[in-house]
């Protein structure tokens, strides 16, 4: 896979090297970048240009990348990048970074991404996720197509440890996707049993968040999912 990241600070530099350790090919575009930040990630291609100039798009050869990383300190950048990125060269996926909490309404289709990454929000949903058993808890957006990935930690108790997951009728439009047991990550089958304690990760809509909670949770109050 061949991924554009747009911002060498330490974000950047940090997804790109965790990019190439899996073996995709990085290439990285900074206008302020030097001859330090290159050395730190030999292995990335880098351009020395504004990623907000078609001109310095064209020379990155975005119409061959498969990923778009807007990862820089600034949301406007961010923002230009992904629409240029989607409606100039047609990229499949965008990533934008988003600095300003107060922006996030902005990151969306309308501006070329696929999927906007809060690091507040992020860290909110950690935090509550930590404290809040039985809350469900928004990890982030899929803007596109308008649906999410919560987690929900099984209270204990529950009706519904040691359940097959074949045996569970999930809300519509819902899909487990991976179970955190004790800090092991585990590939859901039809024939795996759910504990108590189990955090359980999922793909769904707003429309069936309190459906879901109430159905793993019903003791616990349904309060908003955002984080």
């Amino acid at each position: 896979m061949r991924v554009v990241i747009v911002g060498a600070g330490s974000v950047g530099r940090s997804i790109a090297q965790e990019l190439l350790l899996s073996g995709h090919q990085v290439l990285l575009i900074d206008k302020d970048a030097d001859d330090v930040q290159a050395s730190r990630v030999p292995e990335a291609s880098w351009l020395l240009a504004d990623a907000c100039e078609l001109a310095s798009l064209e020379e990155a050869r975005l119409e061959e990348c498969d990923v778009v990383v807007a990862a820089t300190g600034d949301d406007k950048v961010n923002l230009v990048v992904s629409l240029l990125a989607k409606t100039e060269f047609g990229v499949p996926r965008t990533v934008a970074r988003v600095n300003n909490p107060k922006n996030e309404w902005m990151f969306d289709e309308s501006w070329g991404v696929d999927v906007a990454v809060s690091t507040p929000r992020l860290m909110t949903a950690l935090i509550e996720e930590a404290v809040s058993i039985g809350d469900l808890v928004r990890i982030f957006e899929f803007q596109q197509g308008r649906a999410a990935m919560v987690e929900l930690t099984l209270p204990d108790r529950s009706e519904f440890a040691g359940r097959r997951i074949g045996d569970v009728r999930w809300p519509e439009d819902t899909v487990l996707v991976a179970i955190i047991r004790g800090q092991r990550p585990i590939a859901p089958t039809p024939d795996d049993a759910i504990e108590s304690g189990d955090e359980l990760l999922f793909i769904t809509t707003a429309e069936q968040e309190a459906q879901l909670q109430r159905l793993l949770a019903p003791d616990v109050k349904p309060r908003s999912a955002e984080a």
